[in-house]
């Protein structure tokens, strides 16, 4: 999943106005700021198979530090403890751990079964990516209701406000749909060093709030 990760982050400022949209963004998409260092590092691995599921030509062939069950849990915990200490609040760490724990809830739906319950250990999936409408559909849907979320717990304060907002959601939704007509890319190299992109979209997300206030 991809949209539906920001759809969370977005969300979460409604649950708790105190967590900043830089960090729950961060957070939501954890899983996958790791996933690229592990890959150059070696210890994870993707192949590029084209048609491997209908929405995506990559096969995840191992991602056991960055992706699997239990060391998720172990991640999650960990950022909700320094959230808490960054934060002083424990409201804050505990959604900012449950955004992490939520892009593995998010991948186990879409991923066809690859995703491991631990380290080298049975695998699990629902596999939505078979089908490219019925993605479209659901992960649009949460990007939607998302957006809808965050637009009711926050308002823009000027220009940058509302069109960073606009931006980053638009760029999200082309490269996430466009998945399923793009040519594959050359090489395992390729991906991690194009996921390093998602490193971009924090930083992003802290821009729009700095230019939004609270309803």
């Amino acid at each position: 999943m991809f949209v539906g990760h920001l759809a969370v982050a977005l969300g979460a400022k409604r649950a708790e106005p105190r967590v900043p949209l830089g960090a729950a963004v961060a957070a939501a998409f954890g899983l996958d700021l790791l996933w690229p260092i592990f890959l150059l590092a070696g210890v994870e691995s993707v192949e590029v198979h084209a048609g491997d599921t209908a929405f995506t030509n990559l096969s995840f062939v191992s991602y056991p530090w960055s992706h699997s069950l239990l060391i998720v849990l172990v991640w999650s915990g960990l950022t909700a403890a320094i959230a808490h200490r960054v934060f002083k609040s424990w409201r804050v760490g505990a959604i900012l751990g449950l955004l992490v724990l939520s892009h593995w809830v998010l991948d186990f739906i879409t991923h066809r079964p690859d995703l491991p319950l631990w380290p080298h250990g049975p695998v699990a999936g629902l596999g939505l990516w078979n089908s490219i409408p019925a993605t479209i559909v659901i992960e649009g849907g949460l990007l939607a209701v998302g957006l809808w979320l965050y637009s009711g717990a926050s308002k823009a304060r000027d220009k940058t406000g509302r069109w960073a907002l606009v931006g980053l959601v638009a760029l999200s939704g082309l490269l996430w749909v466009s998945q399923p007509w793009s040519p594959p890319p050359p090489g395992a190299t390729a991906v991690a060093l194009g996921s390093f992109v998602l490193w971009l979209l924090p930083p992003w997300a802290r821009w729009i709030e700095a230019h939004r206030a609270a309803t």
